[in-house]
């Protein structure tokens, strides 16, 4: 017997109205008694909306109680047949069950639960039963005892809590029992730095899966007998699923990286925009860590202007999860009073699959860049105008010098598609550019050393070089604008 109060009516009404189905609502309400989830789920349906209708007081319990129904059970006990529920060829033995009729669902007229995917629908009641009895018998194996195991998909993970307590055990005489296996094959037991024992439990289960059964009956003996020891709860443990934030960055810091630079150890620069950023977003959540990445990057003297650079941020293991549009905008303004360097918006929570869409397309997506750009010959205004009219320019690009160390040696195809100059004086003119995301604007104007095909230097016939950059727009439609 089991029991739902009146504390547990708010709940049942907002789950029965998502469409979560009855056992789903049970479990949630911690129903524990196996005997109420045997129940047809027509019966549990029509006695969760008699429980709604029930108009006693606050105070007073509300009992949900239900009888142990007739149902489908496979005998696991020793019976004159045969041991463990099996006839003399193995064959699982039914119970008959009585009032079958009107226990399966009519799917036509059943709403698919929104967390079990009808798991604890369909395949709960008899005649799902029935059928797997009906498959094993059939399948005519001969067999003393069995495990029935269940692979459900994977995105019931996503549908149910992602707050996750897991306790983790462990027994003493783990590695006496298993040392046999170590001797039998030894290639599937390799010392881990991180690991105290080589009797991990994926490699137990690799050498159960290679050793041969008259190997394994030698040194194991079958049942097995008791243990001298219990075992021994090490930790328990409790795990949120991660909360993921965006938004867009502007940075006005000539003297600052997206990342941390930390060369051989050492840091070589104080702060970054991940750090400074991220530093209020892991404190507001109180997670573990962190994840960040972006569309796209800039240099450490390059500032990041405009709308500023789209944004995302993995917040690892938080205790905190909700927060309203209010709350979000307060945390935005935090981080933009702490520091003059950068400066946020649009800060919101997304999910993990929106993520996916700052990254899509990324080649073909365009920037705009402000560059302050010198020669060493004099120019006039009329030296640069025929810049205004090359279009659609096409770049082969060798894999810069200052990157070499990190990103592979490859010529790399990239498109300017429109230029317009500013005349400053005769050595010095700025120049916007509209690009392809992807290309190295720094190497088009000084050449590279003839690593980029055309560049500015060699347009205009004389050395030029680059003094300043900044990103004016990233062109990618993501995360919404809000209204800040």
């Amino acid at each position: 017997m089991s029991s739902l109060t009146e504390k547990d009516r708010p709940i049942v009404q907002l789950l029965l109205n998502t469409g979560t189905c009855p056992r789903c609502i049970l479990r949630f309400c911690c129903v524990g008694s196996q005997m109420l989830y045997r129940c047809p789920y027509k019966d549990l349906m029509k006695d969760l909306k008699e429980f709604l209708k029930n108009n006693q007081e606050k105070e007073d319990p509300v009992c949900f109680d239900v009888v142990d129904p007739p149902c489908k059970k496979i005998r696991l006990e020793h019976t004159e047949e045969g041991p463990d529920g099996l006839n003399h060829n193995g064959a699982l033995q039914q119970i008959p069950a009585v009032n079958d009729e009107n226990t399966a669902m009519e799917n036509s007229a059943v709403k698919v639960c929104n967390v079990c995917l009808g798991i604890l629908q369909e395949f709960c009641e008899v005649d799902f039963v029935k059928k797997v009895c009906q498959k094993v018998n059939s399948a005519d194996y001969q067999f003393t005892s069995f495990v029935f195991s269940v692979s459900l998909p994977p995105q019931l993970s996503v549908r149910e809590s992602l707050f996750e307590v897991s306790v983790v055990f462990a027994h003493p005489e783990t590695d006496e029992e298993c040392h046999f296996l170590a001797t039998a094959c030894p290639d599937c037991f390799k010392p881990a730095k991180n690991k105290q024992s080589v009797f991990t439990r994926m490699a137990v289960i690799k050498a159960l899966e290679k050793i041969k059964e008259e190997d394994f009956l030698k040194h194991f003996p079958c049942p097995p007998s008791s243990p001298k020891n219990l075992c021994v709860a090490l930790e328990i443990q409790c795990n949120n699923g991660a909360v993921f934030v965006a938004g867009r960055y502007n940075k006005y810091s000539r003297n600052l990286p997206q990342t941390p630079w930390i060369i051989d150890g050492e840091r070589k620069l104080e702060s970054s925009v991940e750090e400074l950023i991220s530093e209020h977003l892991m404190a507001e959540f109180k997670a573990e860590s962190f994840n960040f990445s972006s569309s796209g990057r800039e240099d450490v003297d390059v500032r990041t202007l405009g709308k500023g650079r789209p944004f995302a941020i993995e917040l690892v293991n938080p205790r905190r999860i909700h927060f309203t549009a209010e709350e979000m905008k307060g945390l935005q303004q935090t981080i933009n009073n702490s520091s003059d360097k950068i400066q946020v918006r649009d800060l919101q929570l997304v999910t993990r699959e929106a993520i996916g869409r700052m990254k899509e397309g990324e080649e073909e997506k365009t920037k705009t860049y402000s560059a302050l750009i010198w020669t060493d010959k004099a120019i006039q205004k009329e030296d640069i105008a025929f810049l205004d009219d090359i279009k659609e320019l096409k770049l082969d690009q060798k894999t810069p010098l200052r990157v070499l160390h990190r990103r592979p040696l490859a010529v790399r195809c990239r498109i300017i598609h429109t230029m317009q100059s500013e005349y400053i004086d005769e050595h010095h003119f700025r120049l916007h550019l509209k690009t392809q995301a992807g290309t190295y604007i720094k190497e088009f104007v000084h050449g590279d050393f003839g690593r980029t095909k055309p560049n500015i230097g060699s347009l205009l016939n004389r050395t030029a070089d680059i003094l300043e950059l900044d990103v004016e727009s990233v062109d990618v439609d993501w995360p919404p604008t809000l209204d800040n």
